[in-house]
This record gives C-alpha cells, sequence and structure tokens, in this order.
C-alpha cells in the first residue's frame, strides 16, 4: 500500500519521500504522529490527505 500512496520524485522536494504526490512528506506526518497528534489530527490539519495516505506514511517507515 505504501508504495502507492508515497512518492519519491526528484524535482519535487528534493526526492524526499511525499504523500501522493503532494508537498507532505512522509517525516512530517510521522513527526506529528510522533509528538501524540493522532491520524483524526492529522487528517484535519491536512484536510486533502486521506487515513490511508497515514497509514502509508507508517508502513513506509517501517522495517523492509
Amino acid at each position: 500500500m505504501a508504495h502507492d500512496r508515497v512518492t519519491v520524485d526528484p524535482a519535487q522536494m528534493g526526492g524526499v519521500p511525499c504523500i501522493r504526490g503532494t508537498r507532505v512528506t512522509v517525516s512530517m506526518v510521522l513527526g506529528q504522529l510522533t509528538a501524540g497528534r493522532t491520524v483524526d489530527e492529522v487528517l484535519a490539519d491536512y484536510p486533502y490527505l486521506e487515513r490511508p495516505d497515514v497509514l502509508a506514511a507508517l508502513e513506509f517507515a517501517g522495517p523492509s
């Protein structure tokens, strides 16, 4: 699932992994979750994201 929702494009954000071609980076999402925010709070902050996007960020960052 992560590979469908996480994109890496050298022309966008310097190739940093982003959610579906947006400028929202995986690390931004993970940082919010690590700071104690819930998935629903992250979605409220980024209304153009969907729950599977946040879950894909977690999957992308997990062990391979």
